[in-house]
């Protein structure tokens, strides 16, 4: 299956993962913000860094966590490939200091942010690849991530949006996926979807890779 929707009048052809988010930003922008990072990323917190560090947020939307991230101490490069989202991003959270990338798994070239991150997030991205595009984004990720650097998933579980190109990801398969490229599994849990949708849940997975070993004596 191509990874690529039908060239724009620019002749870029989007990734398919983006499909019907342009044309429904304005009431997604809305929905995004009515949640907290702090309610989305509950089980976790106790992982992101402490200390301020450099972090990647892929798939950022209207970059609520990025400006929470932010708001930390954290220097966040925030990756929206849609528009109109990140459009919406750059007018709410104009003073948090993120810095927004045009760009999309799983090639992720990031050309004008090279280096390493303490941490990645992957908020609601992960179920629009397909498996050889899951696949192609945790190697990357694993090449992204200092030792000891960690991997926040977010995966949607339950019915497909009208005009959404989503797949049927599971945790298991996430984990298994990141210990082929070192990721090492630190949590896993379930939570409901915080927007009532009865329908809808998600997993929370952090993987981390491995740390730096000793030097030798």
């Amino acid at each position: 299956m191509s990874d690529q929707l039908a060239p724009t009048e620019d002749g870029i052809s989007p990734a398919r993962g983006t499909a019907g988010y342009a044309e429904t930003a304005d009431v997604l922008a809305v929905q995004y913000e009515e949640v907290t990072f702090d309610e989305v990323h509950r089980d976790v917190l106790q992982l992101v860094p402490a200390e301020p560090g450099r972090i990647l947020d892929v798939g950022a939307g209207t970059g609520r966590d990025a400006a929470a991230l932010a708001a930390r101490g954290h220097s966040v490069v925030a990756v929206e490939p849609t528009t109109e989202l990140r459009a919406h991003g750059q007018r709410i959270h104009a003073d948090s200091g993120i810095d927004w990338v045009d760009d999309v798994l799983p090639d992720l070239t990031l050309s004008q942010h090279t280096g390493r991150f303490d941490a990645v997030f992957a908020t609601a991205v992960w179920m629009h690849l397909d498996a050889e595009e899951r696949r192609q984004s945790m190697a990357r990720i694993a090449t992204l991530l200092v030792p000891g650097g960690r991997f926040f998933v977010n995966l949607r579980h339950g019915p497909v949006p009208d005009g959404r190109h989503m797949f049927d990801v599971s945790a298991a398969e996430t984990v298994e996926l990141g210990g082929r490229y070192g990721l090492q599994t630190v949590h896993r849990s379930k939570r409901p979807d915080l927007h009532g949708r009865d329908s809808v849940r998600w997993s929370c997975l952090v993987l981390q890779t491995h740390e730096a070993a000793d030097s030798p004596n």
